[in-house]
C-alpha cells in the first residue's frame, strides 16, 4: 500500500493515494447539490432547535421561542370540538334526565360522548365491553340487576358522588357486616346453603332460614329480594357479584366485601357525569327513568365544578341511583 497520490489517468481525478494490489480508489469529490444540500440540512436543524421544543433538560425540555408543543395542539383541537359542541353540550347538562332519551339527537351525542369517557375512565374496571370482573367484584354493566337502581337518574348520581369512598359525603354506601365475628362456623354453612337456595343453586334449610331472618333479612328482605335503598342486592336471580360458589358466598358472609367506587363529580364534570350515565343506561340493562328536578341550590353548586372536557355544568339531584357498583351480592 502507497500513500502517494497520483492525477489517474484515465477520468483526470486524483487518487487517495491508497493502492491494495496495485488496485487504487479515486478521490472523487461530493457533488455539489449534495453538500449545498447537507449544509441546508445542518442550518434547518439549528432554526429547529431555536424555535421548537428540543433539547431534553432535567426539568423538562427546551421550549423554543415559539413555545409550540403537540400537546398545545392537542388542547386547542379539544377546545374547538368543545365549543363547537358548546350549545348541545348545555342543553345535555341542563335537560330532565327523565326526559332525555325522548330527545333523540340529544341522546345520541351523549351516548356518544359517554362510550369515550367510559373507555378512558370506567373501562379499566368494568372492562371495555362493560361486563365487569366478577373475580374482583366489578359490576357486569350490561345486565338489568342494579343494586342502587338502573335509571339514568340513578346511574347519573352513581358516577357523580361513587359508592363507600371517603371522598364525597353522598356517596352510595352501604356496610354488610363480617358474620364470621357473629355465627359459629356450621352457621355459616347452614346460611349458606340456605343462600344459594334463594337463587335454586341449593336446596333449602329450615335453621338456614331461621338464620336468615334473624341476622340477613333487615337488608335483604324476608324472600331475599334486597333493598335498592340500602344497597342490598336480590339474592333470588341467577347474578352475583362475587360468585355465587359455596365457596365465594362462604366468603362473603363470613369477612363481608367492601367494594370502592371513586366519585367521578370534579374529575369528569357534569356533562360528562351525564354523558356516560347515558352511555351505560344505553348498553341494554338500563331502567325507565322517572323526572329529575333540580332547586336552584343544587344547580350553582354543581355549576361550580368545572368540566374536563365540556364547560361548567348544572347538577340534578337524582332519588336511589346507578351503575357500576361494587357492592356484597
Amino acid at each position: 500500500m502507497s500513500d502517494h497520490k497520483r492525477i489517474d489517468d484515465e477520468t483526470g481525478t486524483e487518487t487517495t493515494g491508497h493502492s491494495w494490489d496495485g488496485i487504487e480508489e479515486l478521490n472523487t469529490p461530493l457533488p455539489r447539490w449534495w453538500l449545498w444540500t447537507f449544509y441546508a440540512t445542518i442550518v434547518w436543524g439549528v432554526i429547529y432547535v431555536i424555535l421548537f421544543p428540543a433539547w431534553p433538560m432535567v426539568s423538562g425540555a427546551t421550549q423554543g421561542v415559539l413555545g409550540w408543543s403537540t400537546r398545545g395542539l392537542v388542547a386547542e383541537q379539544i377546545e374547538e370540538v368543545n365549543l363547537s359542541n358548546a350549545e348541545i353540550t348545555e342543553s345535555l347538562v341542563n335537560v330532565d334526565l327523565g326526559v332525555l332519551p325522548e330527545n333523540e339527537e340529544l341522546h345520541r351525542f351523549a351516548v356518544s360522548a359517554g362510550r369515550s369517557v367510559f373507555a378512558n375512565n370506567c373501562s379499566q374496571c368494568h372492562g371495555a365491553g362493560a361486563a365487569g370482573v366478577q373475580a374482583a367484584g366489578y359490576p357486569n354493566l350490561l345486565d338489568d340487576d342494579w343494586i342502587w337502581g338502573g335509571t339514568l337518574t340513578d346511574i347519573a348520581y352513581t358516577v357523580r358522588h361513587g359508592i363507600r369512598n371517603e371522598d364525597d359525603p353522598d356517596a352510595r354506601w352501604t356496610e354488610m357486616p363480617a358474620f364470621g365475628d357473629i355465627l359459629e362456623r356450621e352457621e355459616i354453612a347452614t346460611l349458606v346453603t340456605y343462600v344459594r337456595s334463594l337463587s335454586g343453586l341449593a336446596e333449602g334449610n329450615e335453621a338456614g332460614e331461621t338464620l336468615f331472618l334473624d341476622n340477613c333479612a333487615a337488608c335483604h328482605g324476608d324472600n331475599g329480594m334486597g333493598n335498592r335503598e340500602l344497597g342490598a342486592p336480590n339474592l333470588t336471580d341467577a347474578i352475583w357479584l362475587y360468585g355465587g360458589t359455596e365457596e365465594a358466598v362462604t366468603e362473603t358472609i363470613r369477612y363481608s366485601r367492601f367494594g370502592v367506587m371513586p366519585p367521578w363529580s370534579e374529575r369528569l364534570g357534569e356533562a360528562q357525569v351525564r354523558a356516560v350515565a347515558a352511555y351505560v343506561h344505553s348498553l341494554g340493562g338500563g331502567e325507565a327513568t322517572v323526572a329529575d328536578p333540580m332547586t336552584e341550590a343544587e344547580a350553582e353548586e354543581a355549576a361550580s365544578v368545572p368540566d374536563a372536557s365540556f364547560p361548567a355544568s348544572a347538577e340534578d339531584t337524582p332519588t336511589e341511583a346507578g351503575a357500576g357498583e361494587v357492592a356484597p351480592e
